[in-house]
């Protein structure tokens, strides 16, 4: 295997026949050969989950109104099955709610590749994917209140999450988002140190805190840049989260600096494209679906 680029093909729902392919750069490390092993892997077997997940493009007003109307109709999907969630989503900036409803999907969706709850064992097909869609819904939900950035994501569901990172690979690891890198995906059930700072979670488990160690054929592509003052801003709230919760870490035997308290994710591609951003952006806006993605 000598993968030296990616292809992803973008669709517009509106018209199948309108089609663009842009041309991603593999990078030169170990971790992007695991990674086109399991997206190998995943495309011999799966199609990819959810085509059109895209985020941070079109108004902030649409984007909001579409966020709520989606989470709603998950929870009323599994309400029902079986009324276990009493909150519905009525504005974006619940962080409280938002929180609840992403224990209510640990609870009973379950942990990574183990989903062993009574109620998922004996839900239906629609009911099982609208659990799973709940841990997705409110992720999108949060990235809409913060002012989502372009991105979209790519996932193989049912491809199992074995495979996990080696302590090597920790210092691939980077904080800063260029546009037009493709990243490894997080897959865990859970949150990392960056996400329990920016949520302030009241409701997640002792061992709801998953660092990034599992992989998969999962990605998402970022078109954004942040600028030094975001990234050293964003450095210092996670410090000082850690610091206001030193006795949970230290009784995890993670001490601030260990490798699974790292932020960021691992940049495996990089887009080749020298036309105008603001074009492409304008492009993406209307192909939010991918429609093939190739290893060559």
């Amino acid at each position: 295997m000598n993968f030296k680029n990616i292809y992803i093909s973008y669709i517009n729902p509106q018209d199948p026949s309108d089609t663009f392919t842009l041309e991603y750069k593999l990078r030169d490390h170990a971790v992007v050969s695991k990674w086109c092993e399991q997206v190998e892997a995943a495309q011999d077997k799966y199609t990819i989950d959810d085509p059109s997940r895209f985020y941070g493009f079109g108004t902030v007003k649409a984007q909001v109104a579409d966020a709520i109307d989606r989470i709603n109709a998950c929870i009323e999907i599994i309400n029902e099955f079986e009324p276990i969630i009493d909150r519905s989503l009525t504005d974006i900036n619940d962080q409280d709610t938002l929180n609840y409803l992403h224990h209510i999907f640990e609870v009973y969706h379950g942990a990574l590749d183990r989903q062993t709850h009574e109620l998922w064992q004996r839900a239906p097909k629609l009911v099982r994917e609208a659990l799973a869609d709940l841990n997705i819904l409110v992720h999108r939900c949060e990235s809409t209140q913060r002012r989502a950035l372009p991105r979209h994501v790519v996932t193989y569901y049912g491809l199992p999450k074995t495979k996990t990172l080696d302590e090597e690979d920790y210092k691939l690891f980077e904080d800063r988002n260029t546009f037009g890198t493709v990243y490894l995906n997080y897959v865990e059930i859970g949150k990392t140190l960056d996400d329990l700072t920016n949520d302030n979670d009241q409701y997640i488990f002792d061992t709801g805190f998953q660092p990034f160690c599992h992989y998969s054929a999962d990605f998402v592509v970022r078109f954004w840049n942040d600028d030094d003052r975001q990234i050293d801003q964003q450095r210092v709230k996670i410090k000082q989260y850690y610091d206001a919760h030193k006795d949970f870490f230290k009784q995890k035997q993670l001490p601030w600096g260990h490798p699974y308290l790292v932020s960021g994710n691992i940049p495996l591609a990089d887009l080749q494209y020298t036309g105008n951003r603001k074009e492409l952006l304008k492009d993406l806006t209307t192909h939010q679906q991918v429609k093939q993605v190739i290893l060559l």
